[in-house]
């Protein structure tokens, strides 16, 4: 019931923002990837104006009594660590309140007390003072690397080292410390698991194959690997709209880098926050919209949408797709052949007569699409 209340405000809020030109993101599409607060940040991007594709690409699985959390509770009991880095808040939280169900929880904050905590980021920072620890030091980018290299300058050598994980294991990180010297405890406090209907995240991919979405937003680094996995054969046309039409906004820069990795172009906040995500999407989206005179009228073309005059046209993809491939050509004539590349894959020269039939009407302003008789169809600019 929540979820269904949920849903229809948003759709209130985003049509009451589209009715407004001026709103932000009216027009454009967004994807939203994240599992757990994806309604916080559809709500935020909807308010805005934008229309939102909610396809969770991974699920969060407490593992409370999972035996490989209790066993590394016992092996920090056994010989208190040194060293603790804590990834994340819910992580520590769901630690403590696991080590209390098994009743080992004054024992487990007695034993982390007397460590040197490394905290990545303000979340994990706050789960920690709650439970009466007290952080020593923390990564202004809140990345794995900084938190790596800060600890081998410091000197790990011959030190018990426990490393709460963030979903999944990280080997590189746990093979460095070693490498320095240390013993590294793993302590898996959640994992990550397929969602339970992928339907949403397989249609995603299809929108971002198409172009039929402006930009798609991640919450976590493993998000990525599991979309290009919805992908399959696909994932090199997916990394391709990434790194052309399609933009990638991540809530920081451990969720960019293995976007980066793959050549994509990224924008994320340099402090890892879902408010400073939207800030970054609102300043960053509008930039790639089209903006020419056409007929004596003022034409933007955004996502799914062109303003006319101040006023938001609302397109269907075809005709829309027609407007984008006239647009890369203002003022040149387009034969319907080459109009034809440009819509979904089957349709036929006549399906591009009545693409630029409903261009015209959506667009309701004269004399911008121009027929030239015998050879095509232009953008009067």
């Amino acid at each position: 019931m929540t979820d269904r209340t949920g849903a229809t405000r948003r759709t209130i809020r985003a049509a009451a923002a589209l009715a407004e030109p001026t709103a932000v993101l009216s027009g454009y599409t967004i994807g939203v990837t994240a599992d757990r607060r994806r309604d916080e940040l559809a709500e935020q991007l909807g308010d805005r104006g934008a229309r939102i594709v909610l396809a969770p690409a991974l699920r969060t699985i407490p593992i409370a009594d999972d035996a490989e959390l209790r066993a590394a509770t016992r092996a920090c009991l056994a010989d208190p660590p040194d060293v603790v880095l804590v990834s994340t808040g819910i992580g520590m939280r769901g630690w403590l309140e696991a080590a209390e169900g098994w009743g080992l929880a004054d024992l487990l904050r007695d034993a982390l007390a007397g460590a040197y905590l490394v905290v990545r980021g303000a979340k994990a920072r706050a789960a920690v003072r709650s439970a009466g620890l007290q952080d020593q030091w923390s990564p202004d980018g809140e990345s794995f690397d900084e938190v790596i290299d800060h600890l081998t300058a410091r000197g790990v050598g011959g030190l018990t080292v426990a490393m709460q994980l963030h979903g999944e294991s990280q080997p590189e990180y746990t093979a460095a410390l070693e490498a320095a010297g240390a013993r590294v405890i793993e302590v898996p406090v959640h994992r990550w698991a397929p969602p339970a209907d992928p339907a949403p995240l397989h249609r995603l991919v299809d929108l971002i194959a198409a172009r039929l979405v402006d930009a798609v937003t991640f919450t976590s680094a493993p998000a990525v690997a599991a979309l290009l996995r919805a992908a399959g054969t696909g994932a090199d046309t997916v990394l391709e709209a990434l790194r052309t039409d399609v933009m990638a906004a991540c809530v920081g820069p451990v969720t960019a880098a293995p976007l980066r990795r793959y050549d994509i172009p990224v924008v994320a906040p340099a402090r890892a926050r879902l408010s400073a995500l939207v800030r970054i999407i609102v300043d960053e989206l509008p930039k790639r919209a089209v903006q020419l005179q056409a007929a004596g009228h003022s034409l933007t073309l955004r996502g799914h949408a062109a303003i006319v005059d101040g006023e938001l046209r609302l397109l269907a993809p075809a005709p829309m797709a027609v407007l984008r491939a006239l647009a890369t050509t203002p003022g040149r004539v387009r034969s319907r052949a080459s109009l034809l590349h440009a819509l979904p894959r089957g349709a036929d020269e006549h399906a591009v007569e009545m693409a630029v039939a409903r261009l015209r009407a959506g667009l309701g302003a004269p004399g911008v699409v121009q027929t030239v008789v015998k050879r095509g169809y232009r953008l009067s600019a």
